[in-house]
């Protein structure tokens, strides 16, 4: 764990007992024989269905919730990861089949899905298996395919980890590197939660989403659709950003200036008020 600063001033402070208290707000509901955990916020209809990253959990959007404050929020843990069961399958299409069943269950009324990276690759899924249970997605950070070659930092990096991992374990410096404005007790918060995954599920989440092709699954989707993409996303560059624009047809392409793969977290003003714009409450 990175250590705290000494002297933190009192918002630091503040900060840091949110995060400490992230876990135990979450609520678990059964879905398909899981038990998926969520962190609820109150507010406005029609309510944003926000889905996190590989080896994060809801706490990915604990910067972002401010910032969209009066609008209902479900920021569930996907299958795997943080506080909600594994499973068997690890699939893009598993984790998009959890998300179905948990509009169901909460009886949510078409909620716009905000997915990040590996989330938005299941709210692209779940749009085309679903598409009557979705009003819009916002699709951060994210890709058709993955493409990543063997001797990519992603790949060797999570091959080389083992059990126990560390949250102080290097490879976190890369894996969760974002602007100075981040606070530290948000990522030592992260690492601590991507760290209780175990290692072989790490690489089994990871292998699937390695040969997940959105391509033709995108082009089915009629839902509005917004993308926001770090102009310096290492994961995900332009290349992956116009595929993604090019296959969701009327989407638009918000670039976040001097933001890397986590907009989110970077300049989450910027990404609020993006999906404000697009996706007014009460509308």
């Amino acid at each position: 764990m990175r250590p705290a600063v000494p002297g933190a001033p009192p918002e630091n402070e503040a900060l840091a007992a949110e995060q400490d208290a992230w876990a135990g707000r979450k609520k678990a509901i059964d879905v398909g024989g899981l038990d998926l955990a969520f962190v609820e916020i109150a507010g406005v209809e029609p309510p944003l269905l926000l889905l996190h990253g590989f080896t994060d959990t809801s706490r990915s959007f604990s910067l972002l919730a401010p910032y969209l404050s009066g609008r209902r929020l479900i920021m569930p843990d996907l299958r795997g990861h943080g506080a909600s069961q594994a499973g068997r399958g690890c699939s893009v299409a598993d984790f998009a089949e959890d998300i179905a069943g948990l509009i169901r269950r909460l009886r949510l009324e078409r909620p716009v899905v905000v997915g990040h990276s590996l989330g938005a690759m299941v709210a692209i899924a779940l749009a085309a298996r679903h598409g009557e249970l979705v009003d819009g997605l916002v699709v951060m950070a994210s890709t058709l395919k993955p493409e990543q070659s063997p001797d990519h930092p992603l790949i060797v990096g999570v091959a080389a980890l083992h059990d126990p991992i560390s949250p102080s374990d290097r490879f976190f410096d890369w894996w969760h590197a974002c602007g100075p404005g981040v606070p530290q007790a948000f990522l030592s918060s992260l690492a601590r939660d991507a760290s209780a995954m175990p290692a072989a599920r790490w690489r089994a989440i990871l292998e699937e989403v390695r040969r997940t092709d959105l391509a033709a699954t995108a082009r089915t989707i009629h839902a509005r659709t917004l993308i926001i993409a770090g102009a310096c996303d290492p994961l995900f560059g332009a290349a992956h950003q116009q595929a993604l624009a090019e296959a969701l047809a009327g989407s638009r392409l918000i670039w976040a200036p001097g933001c890397g793969h986590n907009p989110h977290w970077e300049d989450p003003a910027l990404v609020a008020a993006a999906i404000a714009g697009k996706f007014r409450a009460g509308a």
